[in-house]
């Protein structure tokens, strides 16, 4: 009987053979650039198992190229890339990688509040162009956090765990989410600062447009490290040009890995290539889950963090 096979679409932090039991075939694709979509067709044609990134679409026409598949093990705690109903129909298991990545997403979007309020790109791009001329009394004024109201958008793991952080500066919290707090009109209206994590999913699209921009006071700094799309980005570039917005820091995009030009060139911008997780510790950890999760599915068992429900075969 062959063994089983599992294919991993990009080089990992640890090695999958350290996880894996040597009753499973590993087959991976060991660069961290995304594979050509062709390709990525080819090689899962014969995978029990499939361990993608979040940049990978995992939809009707992979699944028909994967007849033999039965765990997606999506490498992220989001899961908008994959068609979990799809999954579902034909029986094959959804899993993502819960909790293990809440404290370093939230202590980068700290550092994203931080770098935008403080000013540090423009900060460090006078020292490093040779353009500072010694300290000043109106030098880059930037924004002090205890007393500031933040606003919270989706209060899961991760938006209380910048919660935790907000309340160590002294600033006063404020959230929305499905589960209560206050509702997003208000927040919006009331935040000096607005941080983003809740998922995406069709009514989180652009939950973030040109009208919500509107209602936010004038001056207030916006941070998204969740997912791009929840913010319109055109809008969010009009927000900017027309001053209403103070400033913008973000760590994934609505078209990913692309970013709108006009936000390049901008100094009340700070851009960051989707670091959320991006620890040593953390990343370990999510391939260690991931893989776990293939190989209890590979031995007939179920898996430890499911998104779905598949009947047993």
């Amino acid at each position: 009987m062959d063994k089983p096979r599992v294919f991993i679409t990009r080089k990992l932090a640890l090695e999958p053979a350290s996880i894996l039991g040597p009753g499973i075939e590993i087959d991976q694709f060991d660069s961290e650039d995304p594979l050509p979509r062709a390709r990525l067709l080819e090689r899962v044609a014969q995978a029990s198992a499939l361990l993608p990134i979040l940049g990978d679409r995992i939809d009707r026409e992979l699944l028909d190229a994967a007849p033999r598949l039965r765990i997606v093990a999506n490498h992220a705690v989001g899961y908008d890339n994959v068609d979990v109903l799809a999954c579902t129909a034909r029986g094959v298991w959804v899993t993502n990688t819960p909790g293990v990545l809440t404290e370093s997403t939230a202590d980068l979007a700290f550092t994203l509040l931080l770098t935008l309020a403080r000013r540090i790109r423009e900060g460090e791009r006078m020292v490093r162009e040779g353009k500072w001329l010694g300290w000043a009394p109106t030098q880059l004024l930037g924004m002090e956090l205890r007393g500031k109201t933040l606003g919270i958008i989706g209060y899961g793991r991760i938006g209380q765990a910048v919660a935790r952080r907000a309340e160590g500066f002294g600033m006063r919290v404020i959230f929305t989410d499905e589960r209560g707090g206050v509702p997003l009109d208000e927040l919006l209206s009331t935040s000096d600062i607005i941080t983003i994590h809740t998922p995406l999913m069709p009514e989180t699209h652009h939950l973030i447009g040109a009208a919500e921009l509107l209602r936010m006071k004038r001056g207030v700094l916006l941070i998204n490290n969740a997912r791009g799309p929840i913010v319109d980005e055109a809008a969010l570039v009009a927000a900017l040009q027309s001053g209403h917005l103070g400033g913008a820091a973000l760590d994934v995009y609505e078209f990913e890995p692309k970013v709108h030009p006009a936000l390049l060139g901008r100094d009340d911008v700070v851009l960051l290539p989707h670091l959320g997780s991006a620890t040593r510790e953390t990343r370990e950890a999510m391939g260690r889950l991931a893989l776990t999760d293939i190989e209890l599915v590979l031995r007939g068992e179920r898996p430890a963090h499911p998104v779905n429900e598949v009947a047993a075969k």
